[in-house]
């Protein structure tokens, strides 16, 4: 049989370009090797591949693995003989710093990485998360204080979720006080564009405080950035609006003295935070409102209802009746007001089959049938 096309032929490996060879796994005992941050054997292992195409199944690279557990050692020998690994993504886009930020690393050698490759800290993965934002979800208080105080910007960044690591902070409830580091960065928050508009779109942290109900993270925000009691969220309205609506109490007399002027700002839906509290059942909402505006006749949303319509629609009974308990120079104006289509609170009520606000409203004889 001819040997022709079966002769051996020698090819070095390394005369081939990387973008045209393939991944090979790193097999157990280099993995082992890193684990144990065994500098010695790693090398005499690791000179028998092409390091940088070595990686796991889920395309962590060899210095993916080296800072996942934090071996430090071996992770400056990468860094400083393959510096292509530095920024490399595995499948889920994740660069070595959301590894060292999840894994709660943040040594010496990962932090001089960051300050040669700055542009480790904008890179986001396949979540939108940057490592800041992995940072603070997993409690790594050393490296999220060493990130934004490099990137102070970094704290307000959105994922894909709409959330940016302030927020994120909040919503854990301030683990670690990293809240804390991050409320002191010296970044102003974004809130208005060149063009004016509102920015960014994402999820307000002052929202996030309200729905956990908790005035002391809502005094920390108001205290180191107050401007962000001024964000707003798409189906929610600004922070008054928001807390109206869950009947946050605390939360609605906080604001009221520190973000008084929201108060006259209206929702998508045409609210002001005061037609909000009285769609929710919440009587001592309403109440702090109209001991601080008793004139609630200026508050028409836009079909042009006031309170007590906006309560009546919604048959809140007992919005209704503490409304018409009030002094007759707030009520007078109330009662047989008509809305833009032309109609009374009490049409409203019958209208929506709201039978508690219509029985209510029928027994006060000042209402016209």
């Amino acid at each position: 049989m001819s040997s022709v096309g079966y002769e051996a032929i020698n090819i070095d490996e390394n005369s081939i370009p990387r973008d045209h060879m393939a991944n090979a796994m790193i097999d157990s005992q280099l993995h082992e090797c890193v684990r144990q941050d065994n500098t010695a054997a790693f090398k005499s292992r690791v000179e028998q591949h092409l390091t940088e195409k070595l990686v796991t199944p889920c395309g962590n690279t060899l210095l993916h693995v080296a800072v996942s557990y934090g071996s430090d050692n071996i992770t400056s020998y990468l860094a400083g003989t393959f510096p292509s690994l530095i920024t490399i993504q595995n499948s889920q886009k994740d660069t070595i710093l959301h590894l060292a930020a999840r894994e709660g690393k943040a040594s010496h050698p990962i932090k001089s990485l960051v300050e040669s490759n700055p542009s480790l800290m904008g890179k986001t993965n396949t979540k939108g998360n940057t490592p800041l934002h992995d940072a603070v979800v997993k409690g790594n208080k050393d490296l999220a204080i060493f990130l934004v105080s490099r990137d102070p910007k970094a704290a307000y960044y959105n994922n894909n979720n709409g959330k940016s690591p302030l927020h994120l902070a909040v919503e854990n409830g301030n683990k670690k006080e990293i809240l804390d580091d991050l409320l002191k960065t010296k970044a102003s928050f974004p809130i208005k564009s060149e063009d004016g508009d509102a920015l960014p779109k994402g999820k307000s942290p002052v929202h996030a405080a309200i729905k956990q109900r908790n005035r002391d993270i809502l005094e920390k925000i108001e205290k180191e950035k107050p401007e962000l009691l001024r964000l707003t969220e798409e189906g929610l309205g600004n922070s008054l609006h928001y807390a109206s609506s869950i009947g946050f109490l605390e939360g609605v007399r906080f604001l009221l003295k520190k973000f008084h002027d929201g108060a006259y700002e209206t929702n998508r839906q045409g609210d002001y935070p005061i037609h909000v509290a009285c769609k929710s059942d919440s009587v001592d909402v309403v109440k702090e409102f109209l001991d601080i505006f008793p004139y609630p006749k200026e508050f028409l949303n836009e079909k042009g209802q006031n309170i007590l319509h906006v309560a009546a629609e919604n048959g809140q009974g007992n919005v209704v009746r503490y409304i018409l308990e009030n002094d007759q120079k707030i009520v007078e104006p109330l009662l047989n007001e008509m809305d833009e289509d032309g109609n009374t609170p009490l049409h409203l009520a019958a209208r929506h089959g709201q039978s508690t606000a219509a029985f209510v409203l029928v027994r006060d004889k000042r209402v016209e049938n």
